[in-house]
């Protein structure tokens, strides 16, 4: 997953926020040869609804039936990788499924052994407890929670403003901050991360990469040989009474048979009910 962007409005259904819980638009970036599979639910992992990374095992973003998301980018820092790292995307799918259903409370467990692993962001939450928090084990700072309001997140530290994150919080911005209070659609929010425009070169981070290739990176969705978008993700959380409401939409380039198919238009879609 190579960018996110999101509103956070954990007041969400008071009189501070009537907006979603959570509205969020997000862009997977992968080589085209490494085998995924779509969103689903997972055998193994029963309540887990993800797309699946064959080659690792584990994902980079999920939810459950009880209301717990995450979400992973990678950090880049080419001159930094280490083959032989531990894979990341466990850190979502070991969320997901596992025993320590706190936010903060797992990312001060991964950050102990943060250093093991590649860059990367982490993004947890929980929305029964109303809490999101994030982990950058390439920031010089410990896990925190969130705060309310639009975030951006690719494949440097949290907001770092380059181009197309800048961008695409923008979008974002402009779509949740309506008058009338209705909000966009999935299939809006997927369209609008689906943005081929290549940043202006003055703009372009300096990552170790060479121009080119920053240049055919910066593109909110990126095309290239062997390389690019392979699937978009919308996510909407409203409070409905004493329930939450978790609509959840991917647009993907592999139908399950990994026949990939570029531009990607196999859709996925569900919705879920989360009591209190």
């Amino acid at each position: 997953m190579c960018l996110i962007v999101f509103d956070w409005q954990p007041e969400a259904g008071s009189s501070a926020s009537n907006r979603p819980m959570l509205t969020l638009a997000a862009n997977r970036d992968e080589f085209y040869s490494r085998e995924t599979q779509p969103m689903h639910w997972w055998k193994d992992a029963p309540g887990m609804l993800a797309g699946r990374d064959l080659t690792g095992g584990g994902t980079w973003l999920g939810v459950t039936r009880d209301g717990r998301f995450a979400a992973l980018t990678n950090y880049r820092a080419p001159t930094e990788v280490r083959p032989g790292a531990p894979t990341r995307g466990t850190l979502v799918s070991e969320f997901l499924s596992g025993e320590i259903a706190a936010p903060l409370a797992y990312l001060d467990d991964v950050a102990r052994n943060g250093h093991l692993y590649n860059g990367f962001n982490l993004i947890v939450g929980d929305f029964m407890r109303r809490e999101l928090a994030w982990y950058g084990n390439r920031a010089d700072a410990p896990p925190a929670r969130l705060e309310a309001g639009i975030h951006g997140l690719s494949n440097s530290l949290l907001n770092t403003p380059w181009p197309k994150l800048v961008a695409q919080r923008d979008a974002l911005r402009d779509l949740v901050h309506t008058e009338d209070l209705v909000q966009p659609s999935l299939d809006l929010l997927i369209g609008t991360m689906r943005n081929p425009h290549i940043a202006d070169d003055a703009l372009l981070p300096s990552t170790g990469l060479s121009l080119e290739r920053e240049r055919v990176l910066s593109a909110a969705f990126i095309e290239s040989d062997g390389y690019g978008t392979r699937s978009t993700t919308a996510l909407r959380v409203s409070s409905a009474g004493d329930q939450l409401e978790l609509q959840i939409k991917e647009l993907s380039d592999d139908d399950g048979s990994h026949k990939i198919v570029r531009p990607g238009n196999f859709e996925i879609s569900d919705a879920i009910v989360i009591a209190r």
